[in-house]
């Protein structure tokens, strides 16, 4: 999982109150109670601590934990159980409003070093209860829960599980208010996990009958998992390389049969075009990916520009990971010096056309729109061909975008515009794909311009006019 787009996505401290994760109605227990018996109450409540009562009714004079708990039987052994509460409670017991943000909590319970809260009334009596648990469920927990379901995943049905949860995972997200791009990328998050469990679980098989790899070799997401953009509609895009040559391609071929047939008994269906490392086409050591990348950007037309699209977005899911770092820069090494493959790369922009037909109507198809091939894609292509140019290393679109801005590239203006159109586009996308698998129908990249509200239509039309100006930005900034 992409450690970053959790800290991105983890607006949840920011948009919540202590009263949405406090624990509710307290225990609170008179400060006379031996410590056996509140240690048995905690037990029996699945809980961590409980509140002391020692003078006004509802008021907590102090807290007694779990870690308490184990302090007085290290320190006085058994006898210590029959002390009273107050003998072992600390405070005073800090404390905030219901209607408190989130972030104020954590911030309190970070500087005072403690792990429990209490939730107060005007009145200062104890109404909850909120703990450095809970706090820790809520922050991108659904994400990292999936992470580590497929780090322990041990079939295809296992994998499954997580793939048929991503649905109701980015509704969540949506509706949290998290920003559509860092929705996609906790969906490719998951998609590269996936994708490299299977690879780690079909090679412990395959090495179980055949014995060990015959050299060092990593696997490989392509396309918008490899960039951390996928949505909702998943299918394989996957590459090994390896440190041999052709004479070691019998056991790899085995390893990417079983792993994409793993995939797609999980519900990530084979490529229709045939990306996969099942298919020898996509799977070779160093010395050959080189010599493939020489003859793409030697004919740089048709089939060639189509894998050029999604190979030099790969990002590395299991293996050796240095073998990926070695062929990303000898693929770039090749690439940003190729000036008619770049130029041709740049072409595909301008023939892709405009999402406007006549009268300025949008295009339809079955009563939609294309945000991918109107919308997105001319922002992806272009910031890919940019970053092959000049040999920026990102993968991702949003993370090119940055780069070429960092370097004089691309003027801050027109990566905001291309920014824009993007975000725009995508959120759509992946809004209307939630709505489909909700109403069982397969998710894809048109979008109903119907469910649109009028403010949301105008906001789209605004931001495909952008379309032609970014392909004017992206040839001006290759020919500079």
């Amino acid at each position: 999982m992409d450690w970053e787009t959790l800290e991105r996505l983890d607006s949840f401290p920011y948009r919540h109150t202590v009263a949405d994760v406090m624990t509710s109605p307290v225990v609170m227990v008179p400060a006379h109670t031996p410590v056996a018996d509140a240690a048995g109450r905690m037990d029996a409540l699945g809980i961590s601590s409980v509140l002391v009562e020692d003078g006004a009714e509802g008021v907590a004079a102090g807290i007694v934990t779990e870690r308490d708990v184990l302090r007085v039987v290290s320190r006085h052994g058994p006898a210590g159980l029959d002390l009273p509460l107050r003998a072992v409670m600390s405070g005073p017991v800090h404390g905030l409003l219901p209607e408190a943000p989130v972030y104020l909590a954590i911030g309190r319970m970070d500087r005072l070093a403690i792990r429990h809260l209490q939730v107060v009334d005007d009145d200062g009596r104890a109404v909850g209860i909120l703990t450095a648990r809970a706090l820790l469920r809520q922050r991108a927990g659904p994400a990292l829960a999936l992470g580590d379901e497929v780090a322990v995943a041990g079939d295809a049905e296992a994998l499954g599980r997580v793939r048929a949860s991503l649905p109701r995972l980015a509704c969540a997200l949506l509706a949290e208010g998290v920003a559509a791009s860092d929705v996609a990328a906790v969906i490719a998050g998951v998609m590269r996990d996936c994708t490299g469990r299977a690879a780690a679980l079909a090679a412990a098989e395959l090495e179980r009958e055949r014995g060990p790899a015959p050299v060092p070799w990593c696997a490989l997401i392509l396309g918008s998992g490899g960039r951390g953009e996928s949505l909702l509609a998943p299918d394989q895009d996957n590459a090994l390389v390896h440190a041999g040559g052709p004479e070691d391609d019998p056991w790899f071929a085995d390893l990417g049969e079983r792993m994409c047939g793993l995939l797609d008994r999980a519900g990530i269906p084979y490529c229709k075009g045939g990306v996969m490392a099942r298919n020898p086409a996509w799977r070779h050591g160093i010395a050959e990916w080189g010599r493939l990348v020489d003859r793409w950007i030697a004919t740089p037309e048709g089939e060639s520009l189509l894998n050029v699209d999604i190979f030099f977005d790969f990002h590395p899911v299991h293996g050796d990971r240095r073998l990926a770092a070695e062929l990303r820069a000898l693929a770039l090494g090749k690439a940003r010096h190729a000036r008619v493959f770049l130029r041709n790369l740049a072409a595909q922009l301008a023939r892709a056309g405009t999402p406007f037909g006549l009268f300025g109507r949008p295009r339809l198809t079955e009563e939609r729109i294309d945000l991918k091939l109107g919308g997105t894609w001319p922002v992806v292509a272009g910031a890919r061909v940019l970053a092959l140019r000049h040999g920026v290393e990102a993968t991702s679109t949003l993370g090119r975008l940055d780069a070429l801005a960092a370097a004089g590239v691309l003027a801050e203006a027109d990566v905001a515009a291309m920014r824009g159109l993007y975000g725009v586009a995508l959120g759509m996308m992946l809004d209307q794909q939630v709505a489909d698998v909700a109403a069982g129908r397969d998710p894809g990249s048109r979008v109903d311009p119907r469910r649109l509200a009028a403010a949301d239509r105008g906001r789209l039309r605004e931001a495909l006019k952008q379309v032609g100006r970014m392909v004017w930005t992206v040839e001006d900034a290759l020919a500079r």
